[in-house]
């Protein structure tokens, strides 16, 4: 039966989410072995599950530079979907499956768009209506099953290319890491809003001292759009050993790039970002620094991974600019992120003894 079973998967609008989506793809896909599978995505998001071997083709829709809403649901009928899983809660994508003519349809009640789905679920509310917080790949999870797969689990899993991972050695080469006992990275930046950006000062203050403490290697990463504010922190270390991604020289700036990155280091600590996702996807030690954001809508239950956070009466308020004096991130101070740092950091040590020992 599920040999002729094409299968659509419309991933969610945002890097982190599509990486908190991989386990429920991953689950889809063993429950239709032999289905055809397509990818519904943004053009900027699906690059990140590039050299996956889930998806046999890709319409690309919802960006600038994409397909229009009539052109993708054109191209969506010509592959005859008999099953799409709708990762996004947004009505466009509701609109799209139906327009498309999908037989069936998986998704959340949000937006209006119960009546275009065929399975339309319920996200958790409380008394008064207001969704509760609840972590994302649960929901996407949920989702998988409805449409027959075992439960996923929690294994995030991202791809990285042999080129990839070239020019990631080509940064430790450019920088200098090679000797150095561990490699850190800093991601700084957040496509979200500037209220989930943790000073540059303090970045720069736990920087110089890791770099003190343990003679690690500092790599800031940044995309395009951030490369202002991470050569800026840089210059604010002031040190030979912290490095930038956007210095003349580097491979040109690359999700694809920073996956390598993330992958070779020993620890990220970030804000409430995509990156963040990347760590426990390639199951590195990660210390994220949250504001106005709900730690519970983006838990992963990654192991290795210690969330930080002010609790203030006005968080976390979920709004893009903080109209105050965003105290939330102001006051998550460097030498409480060090701390989470090195326990992660001396956890790795403590196992890697651990296994040596036994081996």
């Amino acid at each position: 039966m599920f040999d002729s079973m094409n299968v659509a998967i419309f991933l969610p609008g945002w890097i982190g989410d599509a990486v908190m989506a991989t386990p429920a793809i991953r689950a889809l896909k063993l429950h239709f072995p032999s289905g055809k599978f397509v990818c519904v995505s943004k053009s900027y998001v699906a690059p990140i599950l590039a050299g996956n071997p889930w998806f046999d083709s890709m319409i690309l829709t919802g960006g600038k530079k994409d397909l229009s809403l009539l052109e993708a649901s054109s191209q969506l009928k010509k592959e005859k979907i008999d099953v799409a899983v709708l990762f996004p809660n947004s009505f466009r994508a509701g609109l799209l499956a139906w327009m498309g003519g999908c037989k069936r349809s998986i998704g959340f009640n949000r937006y209006f768009r119960k009546w275009l789905l065929s399975d339309s679920l319920e996200s958790p509310q409380d008394a008064k209506g207001k969704f509760i917080p609840s972590p994302a790949i649960d929901s996407y999870n949920q989702l998988a099953m409805v449409a027959g797969a075992s439960n996923p689990g929690y294994e995030m899993q991202l791809f990285t290319s042999t080129v990839e991972e070239e020019m990631a050695e080509q940064v430790w080469r450019f920088a200098a890491f090679k000797d150095k006992p561990e490699v850190i990275c800093l991601n700084p930046g957040a496509a979200f809003g500037a209220s989930k950006l943790w000073p540059a000062e303090h970045f720069a203050s736990l920087a110089r001292e890791l770099i003190r403490l343990r003679g690690a290697g500092i790599l800031v990463m940044c995309g395009p759009k951030e490369s202002e504010l991470a050569l800026r922190i840089t210059s604010l270390i002031g040190h030979p050993s912290a490095r930038c991604l956007a210095e003349p020289g580097m491979p040109d700036l690359s999700l694809g790039l920073s996956k390598a990155c993330i992958k070779k280091s020993q620890l990220l600590v970030t804000t409430d970002s995509g990156p963040r996702h990347f760590a426990a996807a390639f199951n590195k030690p990660v210390v994220s620094l949250f504001g106005p954001t709900h730690i519970e809508w983006t838990d992963t239950y990654h192991k290795k991974e210690i969330n930080l956070q002010k609790k203030l009466p006005c968080g976390p308020c979920q709004k893009r600019v903080c109209p105050l004096e965003h105290q939330c991130m102001k006051e998550l101070m460097p030498l409480d992120v060090l701390s989470a740092g090195v326990s992660l950091l001396d956890q790795q040590l403590e196992t890697a003894r651990f296994l040596r020992s036994v081996g």
